[in-house]
């Protein structure tokens, strides 16, 4: 019988305030099963973190039409240039004042063209 991969999941550096979704809810809000969820997740279009043993997925990461639009691409670029889950979610939510705002929230505004463009500067 073939073993089912786990899912990977980053540790909690999220602020503690952010919205969170458990699975189950990520996966009523997407129109999925929650089976596909841990697909998403273990394929890299989605991360999570653990808190108190329940994994969570950053609501902000998904939007009207489903996952936000540049996010698994994003996710992709820096996991293929050796970033940490922890460290895909540090980057994400960090501020940056030339963009404005985080990275998230730059993706969110539909400015993931720039979004990627830095993500794939820091592979070199």
């Amino acid at each position: 019988m073939g073993q089912v991969s786990a899912i990977p999941v980053a540790a909690d550096v999220l602020n503690p305030d952010l919205e969170v979704m458990a699975l189950p809810d990520v996966a009523e809000r997407l129109g999925l099963p929650v089976t596909r969820v841990h697909q998403l997740l273990r394929d890299g279009q989605l991360l999570a973190v653990r808190r108190e043993g329940v994994l969570y997925v950053p609501a902000c990461f998904l939007g009207e039409e489903g996952v936000v639009k540049g996010l698994p691409g994003t996710i992709t670029v820096l996991r293929d240039s050796g970033y940490s889950p922890d460290e895909i979610l540090r980057w994400l939510f960090e501020e940056d004042e030339t963009l404005p705002g985080s990275p998230i929230e730059a993706l969110r505004g539909d400015r993931g063209r720039e979004v990627k463009r830095r993500a794939q500067a820091l592979a070199f």
